[in-house]
This record gives structure tokens, sequence and C-alpha cells, in this order.
């Protein structure tokens, strides 16, 4: 079946999406507020401290074999289960909340004590030190010698302040979800990918009485001031103890043997929701990644004065992008992250994923998410919304990828992972908000007409749906081609005359 995308089609579901959020409501978050299953129309100010905590050594687990075998995702699954376990219980016991765990980056909030209280913020900053420090101490301690699973390597980013606490995700998949400078901002530092440690923001260091830093990224707490925050917080709770009650759950609920079996494609069709390690999927896939550029400072602007056009923005803009992936290329999402969407896409039957089909139709998939973002963000400027000046960044790579939920029954997370995963990040990442690129195996395994549109920089500006389509087809891409003969026979006669001459053309980086 010939994977499209219809600019009609796409203007119904963004009308529909606009609908939804026509009234917004903007709380202020209070004790004993549920953030779960926040109203699509409602979104609360939370103050907060955020705390990312990102596992530095993914990518040497990932790449413990030569060959991208099972070996070495059975291997990083069981690495990533058991480190995740170990810190949810953590979480728990600081009377934290868990936010997200994707891949390597466990994000969490500390909003105990809450702003009634005296030098709240202060004893909340301290907290999150207090943990981290925790979390680091418990993770040298959760590796596995007999199964090969080594401790994990700990950065951890800190920052405070006022976010937007929204909800995230659909159909069972509920959490909510926060947007602004303090998440962004920890994100950052944890991220950063330097020496392990704990590291702050200016404004969480002054929170604290520590001195500013013109680079913050670059230091990390002292061993003498972690001591502190920790003498401050009193946390309940001790490495030793965190890690006993890890040894005797992992016991009583031990992990299990992952065992993988292929998705017939469409991915549409993977329930992730029932997924467990004995039943996991892995084959290749294209992993895509799409994000809002320019998102964070927009959230920024607009936080104090006008939140519920950020509400009413992220809704559309998130739906529209999801259905493209969905239901117009029969891909899977796996999650958002923060205004990012994460998508898998495959073409082939039950025993082999058709490679170069696959990098054809993720290549034109690419292209339908800009003319959904884009048209999204014309409707809502024409309904009077400020959308800002935010753009899409849009990253893809082909490579085998394992799909799971690691934790307990009850409490499991998802979980996509895989060399190329990391790297369809890493280039969307390198993607300024008008640009597209691709990976390298992607590249190799695509057709002579994707290679000749991404050029030798493997990256794209201003690459629509109409643009990636016709591009692909001008220069013999035989999916592009029927893809287009499909639309071309729908067509009015005026319009097919027409066409040709007035689509806009990408911009190859050279």
């Amino acid at each position: 079946m010939s994977k499209n995308w219809n600019e009609n089609r796409a203007s119904e579901h963004i009308d529909k999406k606009k609908a939804d959020v026509d009234t917004v409501t903007i709380k202020e978050y209070t004790r004993d507020m549920s953030l779960e299953s926040i109203p699509t129309n409602v979104a609360y100010r939370v103050d907060g401290v955020h705390m990312y905590a990102d596992i530095q050594n993914l990518v040497d687990m990932l790449n413990i074999t030569d060959v991208e075998g099972t070996d070495c995702h059975k291997r990083t699954l069981r690495f990533l289960d058991q480190h995740y376990r170990a810190v949810k219980r953590i979480l728990d016991r600081v009377d934290a909340r868990r936010v997200d765990f994707h891949s390597q980056r466990l994000h969490s909030l500390f909003t105990k004590p809450y702003n009634s209280e005296t030098d709240a913020e202060k004893k909340r900053v301290q907290r999150a030190i207090a943990t981290a420090q925790l979390i680091i101490d418990v993770l040298a301690q959760t590796g596995d010698t007999d199964e090969q699973i080594p401790d994990a390597k700990v950065r951890i980013g800190i920052d405070t302040g006022l976010a937007l606490a929204v909800n995230n995700g659909r159909n069972g998949y509920r959490e909510p979800l926060f947007l602004g400078d303090p998440a962004n901002h920890a994100a950052k530092l944890a991220s950063n990918n330097k020496p392990k440690g704990i590291f702050l923001t200016n404004v969480a260091r002054k929170v604290i009485g520590l001195e500013e830093k013109d680079a913050p990224e670059r230091h990390a707490l002292s061993i003498e001031e972690i001591k502190s925050c920790k003498d401050a917080a009193k946390l309940d709770v001790t490495a030793d103890e965190i890690v006993q009650e890890w040894r005797d759950d992992m016991k009583k609920n031990p992990i299990g043997s992952y065992q993988f079996t292929r998705q017939t494609p469409p991915l549409k069709d993977m329930d992730i929701s029932v997924l467990t390690p004995g039943n996991s999927k892995r084959q290749e896939m294209i992993s895509i990644y799409a994000d809002i550029d320019g998102f964070t400072k927009y959230v920024a602007d607009h936080i104090d004065d006008n939140p519920e056009d950020v509400v009413r923005t992220l809704h559309v803009l998130r739906a529209e992008l999801e259905r493209v992936v969905t239901d117009d290329f029969q891909g899977r999402r796996v999650r958002f992250i923060g205004d990012c969407i994460h998508g898998l896409y495959a073409d082939g039957t039950a025993h082999a994923t058709d490679e170069e089909l696959s990098v054809s139709e993720a290549t034109r998939l690419a292209g339908a998410l800009r003319s959904s973002f884009n048209l999204s963000i014309e409707r809502l400027t024409e309904k009077g919304y400020s959308t800002g000046e935010l753009g899409l960044a849009i990253g893809f790579d082909l490579g085998p990828v394992s799909v799971t939920r690691l934790g307990t029954k009850g409490h499991r997370v998802r979980c996509a992972i895989g060399r190329k995963v990391l790297n369809s990040e890493n280039r969307q990442c390198d993607c300024k908000g008008d640009e597209t690129a691709i990976g390298q195996a992607a590249y190799d395994a695509g057709t002579d007409a994707v290679r000749k549109l991404f050029g030798k920089t493997l990256k794209v500006a201003n690459l629509d749906y109409e643009e990636a389509t016709e591009s692909l087809a001008d220069n013999g891409d035989k999916a592009a081609k029927n893809a287009r003969a499909a639309a071309y026979e729908g067509a009015p006669a005026v319009l097919r005359a027409s066409e040709r001459e007035v689509r806009p053309y990408a911009t190859v980086i050279r």
C-alpha cells in the first residue's frame, strides 16, 4: 500500500485538535494535586527541581561486540533494566517522582517541600543533590559480573524553577510532561558527555548559596558541597539499604531472559504495552526523531503572559506529528520526549526488512512531518494564536532496533535501543529548525535518488512531502514514483497541469 500525505486530511485533523484546546485552563500546582491524567486542555504551573541522570556508558554496552547482534542488545537491556529498578526504588523512598526514562536518560522531579514552607526551594535543591549522590552510590553497586553487566557511570544535571505540566501521551500511556527552562537546562547539563558528577545551573547554585560559574557544565559539585546538602536533606535511606532491597527484589522478580521476535510490518500494529523481556521485538528498522526547534525559548517567552497558547501549540503539533507517523505512514510512535517525537518505521515481511524501500519511505515520511508541521503553524496563526519562531529538526537512520518494556509488572516503561537509535537522535541534534539529516547506514542502504537528495553532507533544508516525493520520483526511486502516480491519478486535471510549476524546492546542505 502506497504511503502518502494529503493536505486536506492533515487540515481536517489539525482543525479537530485545535477544537480540543479552544479553551485552556492554567492552574497553580499546590499540595495534594494529582499530575496523573491531566486533561488535554489543562496545564499546571509547577515550581520544582528537575534532575536528569544520564548513564554515560550506554554506548559502551551497545558496542561490546563488533557486530550489533542480539547479545549486545540483551546485555544492554538488562543493564538498563537493573539500573532503572534501582533508581525507581530510590525515587520512591525520597518522595520524588519519575517523569520519564528514555534510553540512558532518567528525568525526575522534586516538588516537596511546597512553597508555603520557609526556604522551600533551597530545601528542594538540597534534597535533589542528596538524591543524586545516592543514585551515583547505588548504581556503582548494581552491576552483575555473572551477566557481564557493569556498574553505571552517571552524570547528573539539576535546575530549579517554574515549568508547565501538561498531558504527555495517550492510549494508556499518559503521564505528565514538563515544559520550560528547568527541565531543558537540567537535561543539557546531564547530557554534556563530560566527566561524571553532579552539575547545577547557576540558578540552582544561587539558591543554595554557591557562587555562579561562567561554564557550570564544567564545574561538578565538590565532596564538601555534596556533604553539606546531604546533611541538610537528611534522607531517610542509605545506599546500602537500597542496594539490599534491590537485590532482594531482583531475586523475587528476576528480569528473565530476553527473547526477540520480529514485528510484521506495518509497525503501527506493534502493541508496545504488552511487551516484556520474554516477549520483545527486534529487527532492522528506521529510527526517526523530530524535535520542535526553539520550543524552550517559546515556553520561556510565554509561560507568564500567555501559557494557553503554549498548550494549544504543543497539543496540535504533537498530535499531528504522531498522526503522520502512525496513520499516513503506518509507523510506530515510541514516545514523546518533551517537544520531540521518537518513531519507528519499516517495510518488508515477517522474515526480512526491505531496507532500500524503508529508507525511501522514511525520507518521504520526514517530508510529510515537515509539511504537517508547517501547515499546523499556519492554521494556528490563522486562528490568532502566538506560535513564536518554531522549526522542526529531523534525523533518521537505519539499523537493528530492540523494543521492549523495562521494570516490574505495573511499573514498566517502554524502551527502544540500538546504535542507530542513538545516531538518529544525534543526527536530529545536528539539525537547525529547517533541516533533515540522514544517518550513514540509511544513506548507504538508500537508492541513488535518496543519496542525490541528501548529498555529501547527508543533510537537506526545507524538505517537505512534495519535494521529497517529487525529487525521489524524478530520479528513479520506485516507491516515490508509485506514490506520485497514485496521487496523480486522484488529483484534478487542473492541479496536475500546474503542480510542478509551483512546488518549492529543498536545499541540499553543501
